[in-house]
């Protein structure tokens, strides 16, 4: 069998979740659960990219192996107006790439602005790091990559 035609579970659920944001009118590639973001990087299938504050990633913990790429620094959150450059030189533009944040937000902008610059296999992933936050102000309760018990580290 050629290797254009090697698939694998993984990046079958890749295609179908593009094939869900071009339905839903996304611009970007679309978005994966944290447990299918796991599974590609883990298997070299895709790169995931924390796209959180050097802060963030430091106090609140991150994945190992990760790479880090700040969507926007500080605790102001300024945008980083060389994200995508930054993204384009450290990984191209063929290789799927997995956006990381705190909740699954920043990493839809930063996927948007990256779809917009031609970079076309980005994808979000899905609740984030700590997940949603909950009615009693918390995180982590009931979503995202620490809840699901996925690979992560704190300094």
């Amino acid at each position: 069998m050629s290797a254009t035609l090697d698939t694998t579970p993984e990046l079958e659920a890749l295609a179908q979740a593009r094939q869900a944001a071009a339905v839903a009118g996304l611009s970007y590639a679309g978005g994966v659960s944290p447990q299918l973001a796991w599974r590609l990087f883990d298997t070299g299938q895709a790169v995931l990219v924390d796209v959180r504050s050097a802060e963030e990633r430091k106090f609140v913990g991150h994945v190992p192996g990760s790479a880090h790429i700040a969507w926007a620094t500080g605790t102001s959150l300024t945008r980083n107006p060389r994200f995508v450059r930054e993204l384009e030189a450290k990984l191209g533009k063929v290789q799927p790439v997995l956006l990381l944040c705190r909740s699954g937000k920043r990493s839809v902008a930063a996927a948007e602005a990256a779809a917009a610059a031609g970079l076309h296999n980005v994808f979000n992933v899905l609740e984030g790091f700590e997940g949603e936050i909950d009615d009693q102000q918390h995180r982590g309760g009931s979503d995202g990559w620490r809840f699901h018990g996925l690979p992560w580290v704190q300094d």
